[in-house]
C-alpha cells in the first residue's frame, strides 16, 4: 500500500481528495493511505505557535523549523511502522522542479511520500536543508499554500496505482504519458448542433482509428505545446502524420 503523509495547517482540506473521484476510489480499495499532521500539535508553547517574523525584516511570517521538523519525524516514524524503509520528504514550493508526467512516474515508484505544505512567506530554510529530499512545484504561479499542490501530486500518483482507475488502460492513454497532448474525444450523439463525429471513428477499423488519434495528438501538441515536440525525436511515421495534419489544416 502506498503511504502518503502531509504536514499541513489545514488537515481538513484533504477530505476533498480522499472522499471523491479516482483518489476516493483508490483509498476505498486500499491502494494508498493518507495521514495529515498539523505542526500546531508539535508547537513548543501553549499558544501552539508555528510562525514568526522573518530575520532581516520584510512582510509576512515564516513557518518555524521545530514544529515542522517534529511533524515530519512523526510522519516518517508512522511510515516506517508500515514497512516503508525510507520515506521521501517533499517540499511543495514554487522554487522546486516543475511537476511533469515523468516526475509523477518517478514518485509512483516511491513506497512512501511525506509532503510539507508550506504557508505564509515560506518555511525556515534550515528545516528544508535538514529534512527535505526533493522540492516540487506545480507551475510558475503563486497560490496561498502547499495544500493544493500536495493534492495535485497525490492525485497524479494515485491514478497510476493498480485498481484506482475503473479501466486499467486509462492511465496509459492520458495526456503527457506518451509525451504528447491527448487526441480529441467524442461520444453520442453522432451529430450535435450540426457538427458530426469524424467518420473514421465510426468505421470500426481499429488501425485507422489508432493512426487518426496519433495524428491528432501530434497536431494538437504542435499547435498548443510546441515545446513538447522540441524535446521529442519524432519517428519517420510520426513526422509523416504531423505533415499530413499541417497540410489538412491549411
Amino acid at each position: 500500500m502506498k503511504q502518503f503523509d502531509v504536514v499541513t495547517l489545514f488537515p481538513e482540506m484533504f477530505e476533498a481528495l480522499t472522499g471523491w473521484g479516482v483518489s476516493g476510489r483508490g483509498r476505498e480499495i486500499g491502494a494508498y493511505q493518507l495521514v495529515a499532521w498539523s505542526p500546531r500539535d508539535f508547537a513548543a508553547n501553549a499558544y501552539r505557535t508555528i510562525d514568526d517574523r522573518p530575520y532581516g525584516g520584510g512582510p509576512g511570517m515564516v513557518m518555524m523549523a521545530e514544529p515542522l521538523d517534529k511533524a515530519v519525524e512523526a510522519a516518517r516514524a508512522r511510515q516506517r511502522s508500515t514497512g516503508v524503509k525510507k520515506p521521501r520528504v517533499l517540499h511543495l514550493t514554487p522554487q522546486g522542479r516543475v511537476l511533469s508526467q515523468a516526475v509523477v512516474m518517478e514518485l509512483t515508484h516511491e513506497t512512501g511520500l511525506v509532503m510539507i505544505a508550506g504557508r505564509y512567506e515560506g518555511v525556515d530554510e534550515r528545516l528544508v536543508n535538514r529534512v527535505v529530499d526533493d522540492e516540487i512545484s506545480i507551475g510558475d504561479y503563486v497560490i496561498s499554500g502547499g495544500e493544493l499542490a500536495a493534492m495535485v501530486v497525490i492525485d497524479a500518483v494515485v491514478r497510476q496505482l493498480p485498481g484506482a482507475l475503473g479501466d486499467a488502460e486509462s492511465a496509459s492513454q492520458d495526456s503527457f504519458v506518451s509525451g504528447l497532448l491527448d487526441h480529441p474525444h467524442y461520444t453520442r450523439p453522432e451529430v450535435y448542433e450540426g457538427a458530426a463525429v469524424p467518420a473514421v471513428l465510426l468505421s470500426g477499423d481499429h488501425a485507422r482509428i489508432a493512426r487518426w488519434r496519433l495524428k491528432q495528438a501530434l497536431g494538437r501538441t504542435w499547435q498548443r505545446r510546441p515545446d513538447l515536440l522540441a524535446n521529442r525525436n519524432l519517428s519517420a511515421a510520426e513526422s509523416t502524420l504531423l505533415e499530413e495534419f499541417k497540410k489538412e489544416g491549411s
